[in-house]
């Protein structure tokens, strides 16, 4: 084991330490920020550095930075729909907020049934490559069977017990990500002492077809807004907070990360097992590279495919005012989501999932604007007028960048 393997394994079991202590685990701030946080930076951070750095190059650290921008901005929106329409839906006093919000509803259903294809696609990605497989039809027949079998349990028993694996896998995750943070920091203290640190030669065009590619990618930042619909955990001005913390810290992670390992990039998708192409570009980091990243990929993974899951279920149930069980929406889950696995590829569903999450997004942006001008966040003094103006230019801004996404977005070509 080199100096890499120590630095992984040393920064692993610190954050492990910390992140199960009982004064942590039990604090109400904590948990509102680690379940947003977790799902931001959840499989966006497998599969961000290769793709980004194949339409950017060496550039690939501003590309994560436009995202977490983007990202960012959608979390203003979902604050201010936390703090000012949430109250009018509680009451159920304006129908078009009603409406706009059943339709946000079926855009999220529609944007979970597509992330848990991904979420599995790439549990069966990271499964197979433990054993040196890398075969697009495997995976998708493992994707299949891990789909049918959620399905199952969900009609039957529920997908209530399998929700402790989320308690672990955050933690494990979360550690796997800061030790590998700074085994690449020690790596390249020692190579620029050492006369050996250098950046690589990734020269991109970047165009309208890569701009396009990058719009397809807003899943990798997307998870904030799970926020929203934790009201019946925290109130609303925790989960504000805690959401902006996540959106804060996942943003640094994001961009160090990228920064850092920027180098060991080749700025080449493979055509087979680009999904767990980051494997191969941070071998040098030593050996338990592979084993970490494997184990912390397959647990978080399955963790939000059930997560995810089991929000569509009970969403399902819910818009249909109780005329889909939620044991039939697990069903309904499963089957939408096989048909996406078998008739696209990863990059595909990536952008399906991205033109999903957007839709949703924007109509919570049109709920946001709409707020705003029927007067339900207030008018205020002179600054908060301004501070209105500014809210409505932004909101404004968020519809068209989210109508450019479903129409424009496509996905990575290899």
């Amino acid at each position: 084991m080199g100096i890499g393997d120590y630095s992984l394994l040393i920064g692993t079991i610190i954050v492990l330490i910390i992140m199960f202590q009982p004064r942590l685990i039990n604090s109400a701030n904590w948990r509102a920020t680690v379940t947003p946080l977790a799902s931001i930076i959840g499989s966006g951070f497998l599969v961000s550095g290769p793709i980004l750095a194949h339409i950017a190059g060496r550039w690939a650290v501003l590309a994560m930075f436009l995202l977490c921008a983007i990202g960012y901005l959608y979390g203003s929106v979902m604050r201010h729909n936390i703090l000012y329409v949430e109250p009018i839906l509680q009451k159920n006093t304006d129908k078009e907020v009603v409406i706009i919000e059943r339709f946000s509803e079926l855009a999220l259903i529609l944007s979970y049934f597509i992330s848990i294809a991904f979420y599995l696609t790439l549990f069966s990605a990271f499964l197979l490559r433990s054993f040196n497989i890398v075969d697009e039809i495997w995976i998708k027949i493992i994707t299949s069977f891990m789909l049918v079998s959620l399905a199952i349990l969900g009609y039957w028993r529920g997908l209530n017990i399998l929700e402790k694996i989320e308690e672990y896998s955050v933690g494990f995750k979360l550690a796997v990500i800061f030790g590998l943070c700074l085994a690449l920091i020690i790596l390249s203290l020692q190579q620029m002492v050492g006369g050996e640190f250098f950046w690589p030669e990734l020269e991109r065009m970047v165009g309208w077809e890569e701009l396009q590619i990058l719009l397809g990618l807003i899943i990798l930042v997307q998870g904030f807004e799970t926020s929203r619909y934790l009201g019946h955990s925290y109130d609303a001005k925790t989960r504000v907070r805690t959401m902006r913390h996540a959106q804060y810290l996942s943003t640094i992670i994001y961009v160090l990360f990228i920064l850092l390992a920027t180098r060991y990039f080749t700025g080449e998708l493979p055509k087979e097992g680009g999904e767990t192409e980051i494997i191969n570009l941070l071998k040098p980091i030593g050996i338990l590279l592979m084993p970490m990243l494997i184990l912390a990929a397959m647990a978080s993974q399955l963790s939000a495919a059930v997560a995810d899951m089991n929000g569509s279920g009970g969403l399902l149930s819910e818009t249909s005012r109780g005329k889909i069980p939620t044991n039939w929406g697990y069903a309904i889950a499963a089957i939408i989501a096989l048909l996406i696995i078998w008739l696209a590829n990863i990059y595909q569903i990536i952008t399906f999932a991205s033109k999903a999450f957007i839709l949703y997004y924007g109509l919570q942006s049109l709920q946001a604007v709409r707020a705003i001008y029927k007067g339900y966040s207030g008018k205020g003094s002179e600054k908060g007028s301004r501070e209105r103006k500014v809210k409505i230019f932004l909101y404004y801004f968020a519809i068209i960048l989210s109508l450019m996404v479903v129409i424009f977005a496509s996905p990575a070509n290899v």
